[in-house]
């Protein structure tokens, strides 16, 4: 076969440092558009970008010759600075979540990153982040997850 054919569709989520309310609203918007321009540059597709304050998710499609570490590694560098020269203090957790994510739920999942403010009504980022790795069957001690 000459051609490669994937499909490495990613929900990656992370928080800002300490899981503070570092992300203005009225800045929201301008940094998912940055991040969906930072992705574009690498080559990613950037099928939903959302978040709150305190944390973002992002639905990606990862080009066959990019590892998932690289990806996040970069949009979570550049998007960093960019806060930075919007003068904030601004730093990004050192981990991150990424959940593989069938083609069949595409639309689900990007309806999920785009109502973040409506979940958050229900349940807080930390338990949010738990449900994720249950349903993902990730093994975790709950008690570490947040260090």
């Amino acid at each position: 076969m000459s051609h490669t054919y994937t499909s490495n569709l990613m929900h990656c989520v992370f928080s800002t440092k300490g899981r503070c309310d570092l992300i203005p609203e009225e800045l929201q918007d301008k940094l998912w558009a940055y991040l969906t321009g930072i992705a574009r540059n690498l080559k990613i597709a950037s099928l939903a970008v959302g978040g709150t304050a305190n944390h973002l998710h992002l639905l990606i499609g990862l080009p066959a010759t990019m590892a998932l570490a690289d990806a996040v590694g970069k949009l979570k560098a550049n998007s960093s600075r960019w806060m930075g020269e919007h003068g904030i203090e601004f730093e990004w957790q050192k981990g991150y979540g990424a959940f593989s994510v069938s083609p069949s739920m595409v639309g689900t999942v990007k309806s999920y990153i785009r109502n973040q403010a409506e979940h958050h009504k229900k349940r807080n980022f930390e338990e949010e982040f738990l449900v994720l790795l249950r349903k993902s069957g990730i093994v975790f001690d709950a008690g570490r997850v947040f260090d």
